[in-house]
């Protein structure tokens, strides 16, 4: 089993040999990850919990976790889950990885289609699965909307969408998930919405893909999914609560198989994550620093505010040497576009002539930074 090295460590080897100016900061805006802290009333749950420690958790979930997994999408999306169409997980890395092996163990010549760029954890899913992969290029032809050909929709096995979208923060409308739902129906595919970016948004909040479903009149989600973690909406990626949700005949199988995997999330972490969860008021105040930081970027970049996630997809004319360039001048890092996407099976990859900003610090670390990724874009 062979998989390609992780975005972050070709960034590493790219840049091992470059001498960053002593005198600049080092800022990142590589991961993913909220640069604040976890709000106080999450950290507070967690050490009231810690007593738990002494008991294992249950698979399934605890009650307390599962109820609140489905307030949140009862209020968010007006989507009355039962208990056998959700199930909480630790985080949503694990799933993305080990629930493509578990849907296409018994299928013979497994195919997977996924959007590109994409996050790597699809392809490491796809190759421990041993799984054809087909690529649907997100473009600034497009609009970064992915489409499939009825000859893909044939083949298709399970196809992954990730909406609001990593890296190039695009959204999908209600009506375009729909349609996404009834060609899973029409050429009985699976469906899986990778959902992470839903509770950071700058306008209208982004639909889910269950939502989409009731829309069009799937109300039990036949082959349909979704997944949906707390990392970036609560500034907690370390509490890794996570659940997937819809189809109740796939989950109970999943379920079964997850019993084998032994990543069940410690109870601390549960008690901590539900009341995350239940809580909108500190996701609000997050995506009003994001908004900020979008804001600033369309002050000293020029760029157009997405309507969700907190990336900016930035056009370059070459990334690798973009990228050397800002480290070497200003001690800034970002993420080459090409590190994130694969060539499809034309040799076109989307990512390249991109870099990917993660807005993920506070206003004057992000103004500092994108007044470096300025003047290197003039220079």
């Amino acid at each position: 089993m062979k998989f390609e090295s992780y975005p972050f460590e070709k960034l590493t080897t790219l840049l091992a040999d470059i001498k960053a100016p002593e005198d600049k900061e080092l800022i990142a805006l590589t991961i993913g990850e909220p640069q604040f802290e976890t709000p106080a009333f999450i950290q507070d749950a967690l050490q009231k919990s810690s007593s738990l420690l002494k008991k294992y958790p249950k698979t399934a979930g605890e009650v307390e976790t599962k109820e609140a997994m489905k307030t949140f999408n009862r209020t968010r999306f007006n989507v009355e889950l039962k208990d056998s169409e959700l199930i909480p997980c630790f985080g949503t890395r694990e799933v993305l990885f080990n629930f493509p092996q578990f849907l296409l163990f018994d299928v013979k010549e497994p195919v997977m289609v996924f959007t590109n760029p994409f996050y790597q954890i699809y392809e490491g899913a796809a190759i421990a699965s041993r799984a054809k992969m087909v690529l649907l290029n997100l473009t600034e032809e497009n609009c970064f909307k992915p489409s499939m050909s009825e000859a893909q929709m044939h083949e298709a096995d399970l196809v992954i969408l990730n909406f609001p979208n990593n890296p190039t923060a695009s959204v999908l409308s209600l009506d375009e998930l729909g349609e996404w739902v009834k060609l899973a129906i029409k050429y009985d595919f699976v469906l899986l919405n990778d959902e992470c970016y839903s509770e950071i948004y700058t306008g209208t909040p982004p639909p889910s893909l269950l939502e989409a479903a009731v829309h069009v009149g799937n109300a039990s989600f036949k082959n349909t999914l979704v997944i949906n973690s707390i990392s970036k909406r609560s500034s907690a990626p370390g509490l890794r609560s996570g659940f997937i949700a819809g189809d109740a005949e796939i989950l109970k199988g999943y379920m079964q198989y997850r019993t084998y995997v032994g990543c069940a999330s410690p109870l601390p972490l549960q008690a901590a994550a539900a009341v995350a969860w239940l809580d909108e008021k500190h996701v609000a105040s997050s995506r009003e620093i994001y908004k900020k930081n979008f804001e600033l970027a369309e002050e000293i970049l020029g760029t157009s505010t997405p309507d969700a996630s907190f990336y900016i997809w930035l056009k370059v004319d070459d990334e690798i040497d973009f990228t050397k360039r800002l480290f070497a001048e200003f001690n800034v890092k970002v993420l080459p576009g090409s590190y994130l996407a694969r060539d499809n099976e034309k040799g076109e990859n989307p990512g390249k002539g991109y870099v990917r900003l993660a807005l993920v610090h506070n206003e004057v670390k992000t103004r500092v930074a994108l007044e470096a990724v300025k003047l290197c874009l003039n220079s």
